[in-house]
């Protein structure tokens, strides 16, 4: 009946935050728009830079330049709204804007899931299986990849998405969260969590168990590699190859696995939201500098685009 749907849904909810302290708020907001404004410079330099620079016409810095991209919609599909809310005297969410936030969300969240499997992949064929490379990962490869990344990414949202218009609030709107989060949303429901809790957990093993094992797969097969190569500047050049993409795996992995599949019961909500600004602030400020600040071919690439410049050179300086 409409009655039910209307207490199925609420027009509207309101997202607690981080603080109810007016001096705690002004502070986290300055803190975050300083973040969000470096993650979206840093990133869409890196995406530029790639772009620009022949140099980084490779696999490896295509897939960088397509996370580059993730992660500024990641950042922007919350970080907008949260220092809106930061300035706000109550953080009201319409419903339409909460689900669409956390379609948005997950989308771009899954889709890194799958593009850091597909890089640790690009890096397993380069060192292990080097003559096959040109083939393995030819362009048409690539950009059937990223694609797929990309579509499975939004596929899964949309699924999770769908799961979630069909809970129950039973009148309840506070969300004590800064975001419309699918875990957060679920702990307010009162009715149909049991299946939106299946769907949650299947979700997880496709997006975070299964391309965990992949990744911890790969590198296993490049460890063996990499130990029976004779030199030691070899080993070492294998290893800082790879040392990169296993930091931001490690960062960004961590903390979504601490927050999606530790059970509710034992996670305090200080943690969960903890887990949450760290994966979608911390996070996407540190790949462009993880990255890109001691890679010797960003730099070059860098400086040849450029040109020897004051600030160009400083940036060298700095990373060497």
């Amino acid at each position: 009946t409409g009655e039910g749907n209307q207490t199925s849904l609420p027009q509207e909810f309101i997202l607690l935050g981080l603080s109810s302290r007016p001096e705690v708020r002004l502070a986290l907001f300055a803190g975050f728009l300083t973040l969000y404004l470096v993650t979206l410079l840093g990133n869409l330099l890196t995406a530029l830079l790639v772009w620009a620079s022949p140099l980084l016409h490779t696999p490896m810095y295509f897939f960088l330049a397509n996370l580059s991209l993730l992660e500024v919609g990641y950042t922007s599909s919350v970080l907008p709204q949260m220092l809106a809310h930061l300035l706000a005297e109550r953080g009201t969410m319409p419903l339409a804007r909460c689900m669409a936030q956390m379609f948005l969300f997950l989308s771009f969240g899954i889709t890194e899931c799958f593009l850091l499997t597909v890089m640790s992949y690009d890096r397993y064929v380069a060192i292990c299986r080097p003559l096959h490379y040109p083939l393995l990962m030819a362009k048409q490869v690539c950009v059937a990849m990223a694609a797929a990344s990309w579509a499975g990414g939004f596929l899964i949202s949309a699924v999770n998405t769908a799961s979630t218009l069909q809970l129950s609030f039973c009148g309840h709107r506070e969300i004590d969260h800064f975001l419309c989060e699918m875990p957060a949303m679920v702990g307010l429901s009162c009715a149909g969590r049991e299946q939106a809790q299946t769907t949650m957990s299947v979700s997880c093993v496709v997006t975070l168990v299964c391309p965990l094992s992949l990744i911890f797969l790969s590198y296993a097969r490049i460890l063996g590699t990499v130990l029976s190569i004779p030199s030691a500047a070899g080993r070492q050049k294998a290893f800082s190859t790879c040392s990169s993409h296993l930091l931001v795996v490690i960062l960004f992995f961590g903390t979504v696995i601490s927050m999606y599949l530790t059970p509710s019961s034992s996670s305090s909500v200080g943690q969960l939201k903890t887990s949450s600004v760290f994966y979608i602030t911390v996070t996407p400020v540190l790949n462009p500098l993880i990255y890109s600040l001691r890679n010797k071919e960003v730099i070059a690439a860098l400086r040849k685009t450029m040109g020897k410049g004051v600030g160009t050179g400083l940036l060298y300086s700095l990373t060497h």
